[in-house]
């Protein structure tokens, strides 16, 4: 089986944002991701009243976006 969790790295350790008990004594396989910079929205054609907008109208959509399982997408070909 194959289950993804997020966690942080800190002082050697990985801390995860969820508990897995099921999971305890388990071989583990830790994919660094590195942190997001800023988003250049000129370069995007964008300004940040527009921006705010955006953000504020996808905002529903979050929670989905955020799940782990969509992560597979991040590796798709762009069209």
């Amino acid at each position: 089986m194959v289950k993804s969790v997020e966690g942080v790295y800190r002082n050697g350790r990985v801390e995860l944002l969820e508990p897995l008990a099921e999971a305890e004594g388990s071989r583990v396989i830790v994919t660094w991701v590195r942190p997001a910079g800023p988003v250049d929205l000129g370069q995007r054609g964008i300004d940040e009243s527009q921006a705010a907008d955006l953000r504020r109208r996808l905002a529903p959509f979050a929670e989905d976006w955020d799940r782990p399982e969509m992560a597979a997408y991040d590796d798709l070909p762009p069209r």
